[in-house]
């Protein structure tokens, strides 16, 4: 890499991109990229400078959280690679072909040394409802759907096993530190997923957790550790916060001695740990090599203003264990942040409103503005106002892409047809024909299981009368799938063929439907087979217009309302926090332990370093408690969230909305609670 491209990035960001290529410096990197410190740009050019500088793109391999950013990261390497190489870093870029997610790379290796590890290369995947589905047939076969007190249900079922695997914790500790209420049915789960893994061994289907799981198993095998770890002189992690102990464990048995590996994160904004993502990973990489791993630190922010910097960093520095950072930028003027104090959620619902109706009078557009929220409910009063105002908004939530039934549907035929033991994939599809109900679609796939042919069990399966004017088609779909005579993409334009008339008669909203599917279509045209399709679409669904909520399509400007989970790694000129009070930030069921205390203070800081010039964070002094054990829906008298102590308030502008009289001030102020019944007790001790 020429020094014109180097001296594009800051000090620390090239020491970064530079470690043990073109320096002397050897053994693992840690880089700790501040919020809005050009993590990405940073990651980019480090893959380039390695590609430049020798190294083999085919033997790097980049792990990123999703195939979107896994795509960027490529098209950034090869438009740096192009100033140096011109034409040709194309052809170099597209040798890195070892860059995905973890989940998508640990199903390339999975197939491709299935026979080693006892898997049929033809496996299928499950996704999250799929899995469920399947853990709720192995539940009702065990008969724990009927037994005296209530089971868990398929979908908390499904949660305490993913938690155990991927935090590498023992049952007994999943139960009692995040699924109490579930502990007293202990030696039943632990049959219940047992039965789980065997149902998928014999279908020959691995969910999420398996993709990981199976690869970590694999990495604490010698043998195939070795062959695998020799393939790859270069491992880099993006996200490492993000990471549980399972990913941790991978990348351990890739690198045990740390030699060419690079993670680069952000401690403070770890935020996922309900998804088994664990802080630990990024605080405790450098101890797990000797010598200790190096540390660079990205402090300069590319994004905010310095004094809503000052505020995060405020908030941050006192948090109980982190890498110590300290974000600046260049951008010295603007104003504080706005710590403005409202009576209630329907006062709080008018500020939003209102000031955001200001700024964009002043030129700020809708989408330039963001409304961030700890919990999705929190929102509700600001959409009913944002409706009465005509404001057009997103909200981000709901149901993906491929959990729409009908999207569903027609991958359940194509993955039936490439793995017809799939009992899932076949219980929803034979279903699909009238008059095929759980009990005959039981005895059908029972009957598959146990042919030689499958095939030829469903030819020789007798339907019932209301199905056999569509068995026939049905027959004749799978028999052309199997044989892969219509070719890839054409295959899902005969399965939507078939599956026409059908969601004509299941759906009334068949035509909107009808429009997803020739989507999906268009999709499939991308990806060089069924099995890669099914793979991948798997294991990085796309996002679709279920995800959003408001009239984001009929308005070409909306504003954006999102959860703090939701908002990671997106920006916002002008950024409103909701309810930034005790109870709210943090959010009382995230009380019960430091670590969780301590996940809310960095659920603040990612919502704070959202903003680029303007932040709100507004507290309304009386909330409405939802269905609470004691005292039921009540409104109750709100404090400042303790993450804002009088240490740092001077870092904040405070305000009270609408401005009130001395008389309304006196009126309104919160009033604390008087226990007379102690003080009548008290009289005669």
């Amino acid at each position: 890499m020429t020094a014109a491209h180097l001296q594009r990035l800051n000090v620390d960001q090239r020491r970064a991109v530079e470690f043990g290529v073109t320096t002397a410096e050897k053994g693992p990197l840690l880089v700790i990229a501040g919020a809005g410190s050009g993590k990405t740009n940073t990651l980019a050019h480090r893959v380039a400078h390695l590609i430049l500088n020798g190294a083999d793109p085919r033997r790097i391999m980049l792990l990123t959280f999703s195939r979107r950013a896994a795509s960027e990261m490529a098209h950034r390497v090869e438009r740096i690679a192009a100033g140096v190489m011109g034409d040709k870093a194309v052809a170099m870029t597209d040798a890195l072909n070892w860059s995905g997610t973890f989940h998508g790379v640990g199903a390339r290796l999975l197939r491709e040394h299935a026979a080693w590890i006892g898997l049929d290369p033809a496996f299928s995947i499950h996704d999250r409802e799929d899995s469920a589905d399947l853990m709720n047939l192995v539940r009702h076969e065990l008969g724990l759907s009927k037994t005296e007190s209530r089971f868990p249900a398929k979908g908390t079922c499904l949660a305490i096993y993913s938690r155990a695997v991927n935090a590498e914790m023992p049952l007994d500790q999943v139960l009692v530190g995040v699924f109490p209420w579930c502990a007293m049915w202990k030696d039943q789960l632990r049959g219940l997923f047992a039965a789980y893994v065997e149902a998928k061994q014999a279908q020959n289907v691995l969910d999420y957790d398996d993709l990981l799981l199976y690869w970590a198993q694999m990495m604490a095998e010698p043998t195939i550790a070795g062959e695998i770890a020799a393939r790859f002189d270069h491992v880099l992690v993006d996200e490492y916060q993000d990471t549980n102990r399972l990913q941790a464990s991978i990348l351990l048995g890739l690198k045990p001695s740390g030699e060419g590996l690079t993670v680069v994160g952000d401690d403070a904004q770890s935020i996922y740990s309900f998804r088994a993502a664990t802080v630990r990973n990024i605080l405790d990489f450098p101890g797990h090599f000797s010598p200790k791993a190096s540390v660079v630190t990205l402090e300069r922010n590319y994004r905010s203003t310095q004094p809503i910097l000052a505020a995060a960093n405020g908030v941050i520095g006192l948090a109980s264990e982190r890498f110590t950072k300290n974000l600046w930028t260049e951008r010295t003027a603007g104003d504080r942040p706005r710590l403005v104090t409202v009576r209630g959620e329907s006062e709080q619902a008018r500020y939003v409103a209102e000031t955001i109706l200001e700024n964009r009078e002043q030129g700020v557009a809708l989408k330039a503005q963001a409304v961030l929220f700890r919990a999705a409910h929190h929102s509700g009063p600001l959409e009913v106002e944002l409706t009465r105002r005509n404001i057009p908004f997103v909200k981000f939530g709901g149901l993906k892409f491929l959990d729409a039934a009908h999207v569903k549907d027609l991958l359940a035929v194509l993955r039936f047809a490439e793995n017809p033991r799939d009992r899932v994939a076949g219980f929803r599809v034979v279903q699909l024909l009238p008059g095929v109900g759980p009990m005959i679609a039981g005895r059908l796939l029972d009957a598959v299981a146990g042919a030689i042919d499958p095939l030829e069990a469903l030819k020789g399966f007798a339907p019932p009368a209301r199905a056999s004017e569509d068995w026939p088609a049905f027959l004749a779909l799978i028999t052309a799938l199997r044989s892969r005579q219509a070719g890839w993409p054409a295959e899902v334009e005969a399965v939507r063929n078939w599956y026409e008339p059908h969601l004509d008669r299941i759906h009334e909203d068949a035509a909107m439907r009808l429009a997803d599917l020739v989507q999906l279509e268009q999709i499939a045209g991308g990806y060089a087979s069924r099995e890669r399709f099914l793979t991948e679409l798997t294991l990085d669904p796309p996002d679709a217009t279920s995800d959003e909520a408001g009239v984001p399509h009929r308005d070409e400007d909306y504003l954006i309302l999102s959860t703090i989970h939701s908002s990671k790694g997106q920006e916002w000129k002008s950024v409103f926090v909701l309810n930034t009070i005790d109870g709210c930030m943090p959010i009382d069921l995230s009380t019960g332990s430091a670590e969780e205390i301590e996940e809310e203070r960095r659920l603040l800081y990612v919502a704070m370093t959202r903003a680029k010039d303007q932040l709100h964070l507004v507290m309304p002094q009386r909330f409405f408690v939802h269905q609470q054990a004691r005292g039921g829906d009540r409104h109750v008298y709100a404090t400042r969230t303790r993450f804002i102590p009088s240490a740092i308030i001077g870092l904040f502008d405070q305000r009270i909305w609408p401005p009130l009289t001395a008389q309304e001030a006196a009126a309104s102020a919160p009033r604390p609670p008087v226990d007379i019944a102690a003080r009548m007790r008290g009289m005669w001790r």
